[in-house]
């Protein structure tokens, strides 16, 4: 944005006191507060140079005798200010024309930047000092408390200007969530191919500009949570898209079906709702959604719990004894899902209930010292008291320990028993072959893998160890949770239209991100397991997030590509099935190329039947066709 190129200024300022010799204070260390909340990391890192800068010339008050040189390079520190703000006032300016909703707001916060800086130039400026009259050495600032003064006044309207500039950002962000959402209920309304697929390639413009301001959104937050929050829709909303298109075609290819429907329908609702919480996260607003988010997790029950016994080592009365007691109670109740679970062994069950008693007794024994010490005005804990709190302590670490080792062991061998795919393998064997019973058989034995992984992604979450890993468990939960029934819908039409080339491609789309949900799951399983065992203390997303600007319009870039490649083989596919006659030459090359070209798209994500550089050529040669080997040749010339 043209308001952050402009700040830039901020850190020439920085440099030009380098050069001159001025050590900086670290801008943390400075008192000056603007009472607005920064949370961006952008705004904060265009501040710090300002700040840094601002807090070395209050410091040089402190000696008001200088040297020449000295005095030569606060002056230009004080005039590299002013002409760096008064940049950045011209920007906040130009914004306000363009934005009338903030003219009154940023006119106002740039009128008092551009004061503040003229200050601070006219304060630093060699012209303004006084010679000393003992020595007659110059002396600058002698009005320290103008200077202060207009030190705050500049950092609190710089801090506004660049604030009210983020707002352009959640405005753009929100500008074009609602194109998002008008084409989106425009191809909902669709009733032929060739309408759906002008508006779909409409779609997938719109979604690519907001995948690019999502994204760097989901870079610039500070908030780790909101980050993953924003990482999780960001992901509902790129894997939906390809379901959106295959689903939508197939409804439109089987207007009559009603699984059909049904799976459509999910497929829409599930994307409104990722767009909304887009939008709840940029705009800070609260729904029902965020309560299941907030609800209190194990690790973080037993993170509080061993706060409040420690911090009596500090103060014996800061805490009521029956408190910490009720904390205890509180935390052994969320323990249920664990013991409660049919899923969980005997063993595992009575070790977790015995750990539970042991920490209620230890809790005691501790509540009992604790009042005995009150009772006799104790200032420090009692010798009682420390091993009671030691005791307490190791037996919550264990009990925590016991709970992880639970909740990973299950989630391991699921994923074990699960990477077979065989309910989802048989469920497409059964779709094909136009067998109705079959696929109701194993459409309810992937319900019962769904409820064995939506409940472990439950206990994941109690002992993950960061609030970004339990949002992203919570997320992994809901995924399971839509996109099982998703599959049976998928199914049950492939089984009412066997030789529906268009409804067996939905089914393998839907399928493709269940597998893609149990790979981002063993992701996620290692990184609470780095967390537990101390490896990573930082949240590291399993999902595909940005580095850096160019990484995001390349990623972006081949997602739009993706669509039209997976586009115009559909086009192809469904122009196919109006042909009477199937072994019609070029209807065969037409439909062979256009397959071969989103494979090999595929095949640049690591995703797909083609693992190897060898299986695309072994593939063309099978179809042997000349110019599917000369794109191979070019990716592979492209690629290298």
């Amino acid at each position: 944005p043209a308001w952050l190129s402009a700040a830039g200024g901020f850190a020439a300022v920085h440099c030009v006191s380098a050069s001159a010799g001025m050590a900086s204070s670290p801008c943390g260390n400075s008192n000056f507060d603007s009472g607005l909340e920064i949370k961006t990391r952008s705004v904060e890192q265009t501040l710090i140079p300002l700040v840094s800068q601002i807090t070395t010339l209050i410091n040089h008050k402190d000696k008001p005798k200088k040297s020449e040189r000295t005095l030569a390079a606060i002056h230009r520190v004080g005039q590299a200010v002013s002409v760096a703000v008064g940049r950045f006032v011209a920007v906040g300016e130009a914004i306000a024309t363009e934005n009338q909703e903030l003219k009154d707001e940023m006119g106002q916060a740039c009128f008092e930047a551009r004061r503040a800086g003229d200050a601070i130039a006219q304060l630093t400026d060699v012209g303004s000092a006084v010679p000393s009259q003992s020595d007659g050495r110059v002396t600058v600032f002698s009005d320290r408390t103008g200077m202060v003064k207009a030190a705050r006044l500049l950092l609190s309207s710089v801090t506004k200007v660049l604030v009210l500039a983020d707002r352009i950002v959640i405005k753009q962000i929100i500008t074009s969530r609602n194109k998002v959402l008008v084409t989106l209920d425009h191809l909902e309304r669709v009733s032929t191919f060739q309408e759906f697929v002008q508006i779909f390639s409409q779609f997938g413009n719109e979604m690519v500009e907001f995948a690019h301001l999502t994204g760097d959104r989901q870079n610039d937050l500070k908030d780790e949570k909101k980050k993953a929050r924003m990482a999780a829709a960001r992901a509902v909303l790129e894997k939906c898209t390809m379901m959106l298109l295959t689903a939508s075609k197939t409804c439109l290819r089987h207007p009559d079906c009603e699984s059909a429907r049904i799976n459509k329908d999910a497929v829409f609702h599930r994307m409104r709702c990722a767009l909304e919480q887009v939008i709840e996260i940029v705009t800070e607003a609260r729904s029902c959604g965020e309560n299941k988010i907030l609800t209190a997790s194990i690790y973080n029950g037993i993170k509080d719990f061993k706060s409040s016994v420690e911090c009596l080592r500090e103060n014996l009365y800061s805490l009521a004894p029956q408190s910490v007691a009720g904390q205890l109670e509180a935390l052994v109740e969320r323990t249920e899902d664990f013991t409660d679970s049919a899923y969980t062994s005997h063993e595992q069950r009575q070790a977790i209930l015995g750990l539970c008693q042991l920490a209620r007794q230890d809790t005691q024994q501790l509540v009992h010292a604790w009042v005995e010490a009150q009772s006799v005005h104790a200032k420090e804990p009692t010798e009682d008291m420390e091993v009671s709190i030691l005791k307490t302590c190791q037996n919550v670490n264990d009990l925590r320990r016991e709970l992880h080792k639970v909740a990973v062991g299950r989630a391991s061998d699921l994923l074990k028993v699960h990477g077979e795919q065989l309910p989802l393998r048989a469920l497409k064997a059964a779709g094909a072959e136009g067998n109705l019973e079959a696929v109701a058989e194993y459409s309810r034995t992937l319900t019962e893998q769904k409820e064995q992984l939506v409940e472990t992604c439950r206990l994941l979450c109690h002992v993950s160890g960061t609030e970004p890993l339990e949002i992203t468990c919570i997320h992994a939960e809901e995924t399971f949770h839509v996109i099982g029934p998703q599959i049976i819908s998928a199914a049950q039409t492939l089984a009412l239209h066997p030789s529906s080339k268009i409804a067996k491609e939905n089914l393998e789309v839907f399928c493709e991100a269940w597998e893609s949900q149990l790979c981002d799951m063993a992701l996620l399983l290692r990184e609470i397991n780095d967390v537990f065992e101390g490896r990573r203390g930082k949240f590291a997303s399993w999902i595909h997030v940005c580095k850096n600007k160019d990484k995001v319009s390349e990623q972006t870039s081949m997602a739009k590509l993706g669509l039209e490649l997976r586009l115009l083989s559909s086009d192809v596919d469904t122009e196919v099935e109006k042909w009477e006659e199937q072994e019609h030459d070029i209807v065969r090359q037409s439909q062979s190329l256009a397959s071969m070209a989103y494979n090999m798209y595929l095949f640049t994500r690591g995703e797909g039947l083609l693992k190897t550089t060898l299986d695309l050529f072994h593939q063309a040669e099978a179809r042997r066709s000349i110019g599917l080997i000369c794109m191979l040749e070019i990716y592979l010339a492209v690629d290298s």
